[in-house]
Formats: structure tokens, sequence, C-alpha cells
């Protein structure tokens, strides 16, 4: 059966049960567009390429598999760079397919042409171009195995206008031409040296103040009943980060979120599990952890053990099976006064968070907004997507997470822009959950075209901005450092973001006062189309609340 290169792109696809991909329209990928009509594959056009890459990361989290973002050559590849690089540093499987001049007029000038292959050899696990049609699947095939493998991560393939025109022989069953690729990659598990978990309980039977940090890849490994079970064996209370949020609800009673700081610093062991020793960590020094602390790290990358960090125990393992391993290993111990004084500690600045959530002041508090929000999303199954400074930080503190898979944030790049994006993709995956996006003012305007996307694929969700005028995050480190007349670009105007919105088609709600929050919110939820809740929030309560940063 002959088949052109966009109909062999549109099978491997399907192979993968890959049922969606993003894309902005451009003429040199348009053969790809036509195989996935053919195969019942949902082209999905965003407003950039940013947000198409975006989109793509999100589908690969949610789905923990592989997405797809397909965009043409030159400008339509570059701008699709950061949501590669931020999909790199997320250890997100992405798979971008960029289109590329004929190759018989390559290097003679052709439109939107440049070398596009180099430029993400330092941000993908692999790139490359594929040089026929012939080839096309197996370079496919061999995409996805380095996509998900080991530590998963992007990959790039370069694909030439004539490479997609022309036509190969292929089959599905082998029967006319030569037989698609199959059985091309491994589900395997990677389980961790049996002497490394006896080492790691050796330490645990002697550790009286013991934590657990774990991170992303729990939620990637499907560990968290797992995690749950080494840390009920063991007693040991639990904190997440990345997407391993949720992988203990929020009222497990080993679950614990306000004393990091005090849980690390004081620790006498650390199980530190598919997170790195990067920045959110603080690099695994004092005074986050103590220089005293005996480390236990887990990681399925082993140049992540014992960078920045010196480790007692490094167990070379996915987090699956190094959990499952080391519950059936974890002496079942008591460690209720420990447990007990992190506890207090915890309630104690729950209780003071508490007080800013009743605030009654306006311009609105964030823990107000949050709370409010927490309120009514979880009385459903919400999804939330986070992309902002100060107020998703803020919002992170006091939004209770019931199960795994419920939270998608940049990850470790910081990357704004993420929030229409990551909500396409989250609504196109389950349609019947609440999608709630905590949008700053700053990062709205990144990518905040892409709620006519969402309005135009009839997908309903709810964005919440949170409205201080500024780059608030920036801002006020900035002003504290160098001064008000020193603090250049950091303000903007307090512009009416859900008009904006409601100019696409979707529904908008403006709050300037607390007895608003509720009403506004449960009207956009209700509305059954794309809302904006523009709520005006006052631009120093971070610093006056302490609680300026990250949500890491």
């Amino acid at each position: 059966m002959m088949l052109n290169g966009g109909q062999l792109v549109a099978r491997m696809l399907k192979k993968e049960n890959v049922r969606h991909v993003f894309t902005l329209s451009g003429l040199h990928v348009a053969p790809i567009y036509a195989g996935c009509v053919e195969e019942g594959i949902q082209v999905i056009d965003t407003r950039h390429e940013q947000a198409a890459a975006h989109a793509a990361d999100a589908y690969a989290r949610l789905t923990r598999g592989v997405g797809v973002a397909i965009v043409t050559a030159g400008p339509g590849v570059t701008d699709a760079l950061t949501g590669v690089a931020n999909a790199f540093q997320a250890s997100s499987p992405l798979i971008l397919l960029g289109g590329a001049a004929p190759t018989f007029n390559q290097s003679r000038g052709s439109l939107q042409e440049i070398e596009q292959v180099d430029l993400f050899h330092r941000i993908a696990k692999w790139s490359d171009r594929v040089p026929t049609p012939e080839l096309l699947p197996h370079y496919l095939a061999k995409a996805f195995r380095v996509a998900v493998s080991g530590r998963p991560g992007p990959v790039f393939l370069e694909l030439a206008w004539d490479v997609l025109c022309n036509s190969a022989d292929f089959s599905e069953d082998g029967s006319e031409g030569s037989r698609l690729p199959s059985r091309y990659r491994t589900d395997a598990r990677s389980a961790p040296d049996p002497l490394k978990v006896e080492e790691a309980a050796a330490l645990l039977r002697k550790a009286e103040r013991p934590a657990v940090i774990a991170g992303s890849s729990v939620y990637w490994d499907g560990a968290w009943d797992e995690l749950r079970r080494f840390c009920e064996a063991a007693q040991l209370p639990c904190y997440l980060n990345g997407a391993g949020r949720g992988c203990l609800p929020a009222d497990h009673p080993l679950f614990f979120q306000h004393t990091r700081k005090e849980a690390l610093s004081n620790a006498d062991l650390v199980f530190v599990i598919g997170t790195p020793f990067d920045f959110r960590l603080n690099y695994g020094a004092e005074p986050t952890f103590s220089a005293a602390s005996k480390i236990v790290q887990i990681d399925i990358d082993p140049v992540e053990i014992g960078r920045n960090r010196p480790v007692d125990v490094g167990l070379l393992a996915d987090s699956h099976s190094a959990l499952l391993a080391l519950a059936d290993a974890a002496p079942s111990q008591r460690r209720d006064p420990h447990l007990a004084g992190l506890r207090e500690k915890e309630k104690k600045r729950a209780r003071e968070i508490e007080e800013w959530t009743r605030s009654e002041q306006s311009p609105i508090h964030h823990y107000r907004l949050a709370k409010e929000l927490n309120d009514v999303a979880n009385q459903g199954d919400p999804l939330w997507v986070a992309d902002g400074g100060n107020w998703v930080a803020m919002a992170s503190k006091v939004i209770g997470l019931r199960k795994p898979g419920r939270w998608l944030d940049p990850g470790p790049l910081g990357c704004l822009g993420v929030g229409a994006p990551f909500a396409l993709a989250a609504k196109v995956l389950h349609p019947e959950r609440t999608v709630w996006v905590i949008q700053g003012d700053g990062s709205f305007g990144l990518n905040g075209m892409d709620f006519e996307t969402a309005v135009r694929f009839k997908l309903p969700m709810v964005c919440v901005v949170g409205n201080d005028a500024a780059w608030g995050q920036i801002r006020l480190p900035q002003v504290g450092m160098f001064g008000e007349e020193k603090s250049p670009a950091t303000l903007l105007l307090p512009t009416r973001y859900d008009k904006i919105v409601e100019a696409m088609g979707g529904h908008s709600e403006h709050v300037t006062e607390p007895s608003q929050i509720r009403p506004a919110l449960e009207r956009a939820a209700a509305s059954g189309k794309v809302a904006c809740v523009n709520v005006m929030l006052d631009p120093q309560a971070p610093a006056a609340a302490g609680a300026m940063g990250y949500a890491v």
C-alpha cells in the first residue's frame, strides 16, 4: 500500500494512541493534517506555536504518555522552542514535528528556511531530520522510544515537504510492502539494587526524625499507592513538589505542606524521591538541609544522583519499583512525638494563613481569593492549571489536592504563558472535569489569545486572573533592592481581562470586593462557557503575608 509521508506520520501517531495533536497552520506540514483527518486524530490549532508546544506538553503529562505538536518551518519551529525547553526541564515526553523546505531546494534560500535541528541539541533528548519517506516510520518509532525511556523528555524531528508528500510502500500487516514498525519499545520497570534497598532500610531503622520529599516521577511512574504504603509503614512525614502534588491527598495524616523547611533542616534522614537537588530544594544545601542529614536519593537518571549534594544511598530505579521495595523493607515504626511536633507547627502556619483568608480588605487579599476558589472548585473533581507568580504561589498553599494528576504548572523552567494551552489539553482529555486556570495578569498576556481557541473548540474552562496591575513577583523585590525610581518594566495597567475573554465569545466577571468572589466563581463555572473572573488584588499583600516566592 502506497502511503505518503503525512499518512505515515498519522498512522504512527495512531499506533501510539495519540488522539489529539496541537498546531498552528502551516503549508509545510499540511500533509500531516490530511493524514490525521483520515486516521480520526483531532487537530487542534492554536494561536501561537509556543501554545501548541505547551498544550502537547500538558497532554503528555495528563496521559503519562506522549504529546505531539506540529509546526511549520522557520518561525514556526523557533516559536515552539520555548515550549520544548519547558518540557525538557519538566521531563515531559513531547514530540515536536517541524516542517522544512523540500530537500531539492534546501540551502538555496527557501521560504522560512533556517537550520533547525541544531537548535534543539541542548534542550531535547534527540533532534534529527528524516531523509526519506521510507525511513519516516522508523524515525518516529525511535522518537517515541527516546521520549519515554529513562528520564522522559522532548524530541524534535524535521520533516521536509517532499518527505511528507512523497510515498512509500507500507502496510500494517506486511501483506503489501514493508511492515510498519511494531513492538519497538518496552514499558519494563527498572528495579533497584536489593543491597541498596537494605542499606536504605538500615538507615531508616536508626532514624529518629526522618522525612520524605517526593516529586514528579512519583506521578509519572504511577507510584502514589506505593508512596502511601511506604510512608504509612515507617510513619514518615511526606512533602510533595512538582507533578507529585496530589500523590498523597491533602487530608492524609502523613501529608505536610507548610513545614517543609523545618522538617528537612532538622531531619536526620531524608528520602529524596524523583525530584532533583535544584533551586526548589536549595541545591541540597543549608539551611534547607542539614549537612549532617543522611540522604537516600531515588532517581531513574544516574546523572541526578549525587548532583549538588552528597548522598548516602543512591537508588537507581523508577519510583514505582523503588517505593515498592522500600515499603516491603521498611521497619514498622511509631514516630508519634516527631509527627505531633510537625503537625502542631503545620496547624500554626495554617492558622496564620486562615486569618488572611477571612480578610475583608479591598483590593482583595490573595489568600481570601484562594480560599473562596478552593471551596467552590472542590465541590467537584477540579483540574488546576497554575500560570503566574505570587498569586499562584499563594494559591498553592491554600488549594487542597485530593488526587494525583490534578495540578499542572510549568515546572522547573518557570515558564509563563502555559495557562490557556495547558487548559486546552486538560479539557480535551477530561471534558467531565472543571478546569480552573489560576492566572497572573502578567502571564495572561503571553498566550491569552488561546482562550479564543478554547471558545472555538467549545472547551469550557474558568480562568481566574489575580490582577495586581504589575509583574508582582518581580516588582516587590526589585523595588526593595533598588527603589521605586530604578524599578522600570514592572507595572501593568489594571486591564479588564474578563472583557477580552467576553469579546472572544466567553463569559466575564469582574470582582473588586470580597463578597463578590464566590458568586462570580459560581456563575463562571455554571456558565458552560470559557469564562474569565478578573479579581483586583492588593499588590502589597504577598510582602505583608511573607508569601513571596515560587510555587515549588
